[in-house]
């Protein structure tokens, strides 16, 4: 890692998706629009077309296949990602204690929703707290101490005695820890497969949901009134079939289910797109899914009918706007990718970054 010192980064600075500016500056670790004073000593140049570092608004650091893993592993889930140029990641829920991360200075910048908060036996064992209703209220103010603004539910899940995705929650239970949590200034996000939780939800004031592959016609129109934004995760839908493969014998209603909404997956995110809702790039790394797939999840939105220019401000512009994190601005934290070609017209070039800049020094 390169030490500090003052970058000129030339070419084409894209500080939003039609602010294009021909270069900027990195002393002490900060954007400067404003060419400094003695820059021509000691100044390393960069060229290409430069974007914010790309956000992951859903993913899991310090989590595995079974649940927490050692700070080894966890490091080397966050280095993934900074080297696919992610240098901003919402944690959507772990049961690992990662603040550790916020003293390297090589590492992303970690947004947490403190642990998943599930219903008993209603979620993959070993992730999150497991609690009936009565508790969910004093559990919400709990993980909204803990992180950094954002609480996550687990809405659905299936349901043994039905054999089928079912909502966890019942309405008043909801509503109180909603209430609770934006009492404690921090944001609900749930996870939601299915159909059957979301209207609740969204009436109960939730900000956001994860895969919302249940959002039908009829939740649409109620989403965009309300501004409830959605992070598809679309990498992960992808997974779908082979995990309805595995409960065919078991749980065939389930199975069934889980086809049907990934067959209309690129349905349900255009739709949702079309009528306003706000869209997000996560990927749901960490658990099983490997980290670095933001570049593939931007293919993914366009691939669903998003147009390349919102697909790409959903990891870029306008997702850290969404979580209330600088850009390219003036005075902001140096933390940029630079690539060898437009990515507005090629979302492609996301997976090939030429330089690599957090926190105002070159990490690859």
């Amino acid at each position: 890692m390169s030490r500090p010192g003052v970058l000129h980064v030339k070419g084409r600075v894209l500080a939003g998706p039609d602010d294009v500016r021909d270069e900027l500056w990195v002393v002490d670790g900060r954007i400067t629009y404003d060419r400094p004073v003695g820059a021509g000593h000691d100044v390393t140049t960069v060229e290409g077309w430069t974007l914010p570092g790309l956000v992951d608004a859903h993913c899991h650091v310090g989590l595995g296949t079974h649940g927490p893993v050692p700070a080894e592993e966890a490091e080397k889930q966050a280095l993934t990602d900074r080297d696919h140029g992610t240098l901003l990641l919402r944690d959507a829920g772990s049961p690992s204690d990662t603040r550790w991360v916020d003293d390297r200075e090589d590492l992303p910048r970690i947004i947490r929703a403190g642990r998943h908060i599930a219903r008993t036996r209603r979620y993959i064992r070993g992730f999150a707290h497991e609690i009936e209703p009565e508790d969910l209220v004093a559990y919400v103010a709990q993980e909204a101490r803990r992180g950094d603004g954002w609480v996550k539910l687990v809405g659905d899940w299936i349901d043994r005695s039905t054999g089928d995705l079912g909502a966890c929650w019942p309405r008043g239970a909801v509503e109180a820890a909603i209430a609770e949590a934006h009492r404690l200034d921090a944001r609900v996000t749930a996870h939601c497969f299915a159909e059957e939780s979301l209207r609740d939800l969204v009436e109960a004031g939730i900000d956001c949901v994860e895969h919302a592959t249940g959002l039908t016609d009829d939740l649409i129109p109620l989403f965009a009134e309300r501004g409830v934004a959605i992070v598809p995760t679309l990498v992960n839908i992808a997974t779908f079939p082979q995990l309805a493969a595995g409960g065919d014998e078991k749980f065939p209603r389930w199975s069934a289910h889980m086809r049907r909404l990934h067959a209309r997956r690129y349905e349900t995110v255009r739709n949702a797109y079309d009528a306003g809702i706000p869209v997000y790039v996560g990927t749901d790394a960490g658990g099983s899914l490997a980290h670095g797939l933001v570049a593939g999840e931007v293919a993914e939105l366009v691939k669903a009918g998003i147009p390349p220019v919102e697909a790409l401000s959903a990891t870029a512009w306008g997702a850290r706007a969404w979580l209330r994190r600088p850009g390219l601005d003036e005075g902001a934290s140096a933390d940029l990718v630079v690539y060898g070609a437009d990515p507005r017209t090629d979302v492609g070039v996301l997976a090939a970054p030429r330089r690599i800049v957090l926190r105002g020094r070159v990490v690859g």
